[in-house]
């Protein structure tokens, strides 16, 4: 069995529609003597984090309309039943969510839902539960991984989290270049009750180990990125449903935008971590350039030749469809 542990408490509510192999995540290994501290304000989860150590990241809490992020805890995986485990999720069965029988893969990833249904303590009769849907990623070598979970039955984002983790050190080169390559699967989710979508696109990273120049705290290593073919699916059916998504936005967009990672000095640290912003845009028929979604990108170098990156991205539509916006929150594993 494997396991994110993830422990926050809380009491927040928002308006709801009706409708192992191997030992467990080490997620709270003895502290290194040496923590290497960070300028910047990381996700929760590792507290002293460097680059030997094992490190894991949860989704930050949040206010307003996203009261509902970061309430995904002890997420587990079992390999040897291909169960997917999440606490601290109302309405959604016994915690146990299974292969989703409809969309089981998103490339190289596992797809799970929790049961529709939940039996009455009591007397049996069946009780219908909210739609959540999960995302589960694990490298080849699997030392990363991530998960994501997801709703579309409240009357804002609901709640749900996601979490990424690295198991062991990295050994980041202090020369030269880097390119890395992979794949993203992902959740887009209403910010009002509606059906929740998947999404996949290719991801493509390179780091720049010379420039820019180091500062206090942190390295001067630029950071680029960029997902594109990007795709989105119904996530009943499994139809391709890119082009229906694209023709609500009214914009004469033929394909999703490419989202591009803000490049700048101070994104990365020694201990490998990555944080920084992402955004994707288009231009219009009359030649101006127009924001299509904002957000954030979450990471981890990981390896002795720093050969994967493990992430998360979290992007949210500019352009509302019938007044509704929506977030995409997507896992990434990518290899040098």
């Amino acid at each position: 069995m494997k396991k994110f542990l993830v422990a926050i408490a809380a009491t927040v509510s928002l308006s709801a529609c009706g409708g192992g192999d191997g030992d467990p995540f080490n997620t709270n290994p003895d502290p290194d003597p040496t923590p290497t501290p960070s300028t910047r304000e990381m996700p929760p989860g590792t507290e002293n984090p460097t680059p030997n150590s094992d490190i894991l990241r949860r989704e930050p809490r949040n206010t307003g309309d996203r009261l509902g992020d970061g309430y995904a805890q002890s997420v587990t995986y079992n390999a040897d039943t291909d169960v997917f485990t999440v606490d601290n999720i109302a309405f959604d069965g016994n915690n146990s969510y299974t292969r989703d029988s409809d969309v089981p893969n998103l490339g190289p990833f596992a797809v799970y839902e929790a049961p529709p249904t939940e039996p009455d303590r009591f007397d049996g009769a069946l009780i219908n539960q909210y739609g959540h849907r999960a995302i589960y990623g694990e490298s080849t070598s699997g030392n990363t991984r991530f998960a994501i979970v997801r709703t579309g039955n409240y009357l804002n984002y609901g709640f749900g989290g996601f979490v990424y983790q690295r198991d062991g050190g990295v050994t980041l080169p202090t020369t030269g270049q880097a390119a890395y390559r992979g794949a993203l699967a992902g959740i887009r989710d209403p910010n009002g009750a509606g059906d929740l979508q998947y999404t996949t696109a290719d991801v493509n990273i390179q780091i720049d180990f010379d420039d820019f120049n180091d500062s206090t705290g942190s390295r001067g290593d630029a950071v680029r990125g960029v997902i594109n073919n990007r795709r989105i699916f119904d996530s009943r059916t499994g139809a391709d449903i890119t082009q229906s998504v694209l023709a609500a936005h009214g914009a004469g967009l033929t394909a999703i935008p490419g989202a591009a990672f803000s490049v700048g000095p101070g994104v990365i640290d020694d201990n490998g971590e990555i944080l920084g912003e992402i955004s994707s845009s288009y231009t219009d028929a009359d030649g101006n350039v127009v924001a299509f979604e904002t957000g954030n990108y979450y990471a981890i170098v990981s390896g002795d030749n720093a050969d994967e990156i493990v992430g998360v991205v979290v992007l949210e539509s500019t352009l509302p469809i019938d007044g509704v916006a929506a977030r995409e929150t997507g896992g990434f594993i990518v290899y040098n």
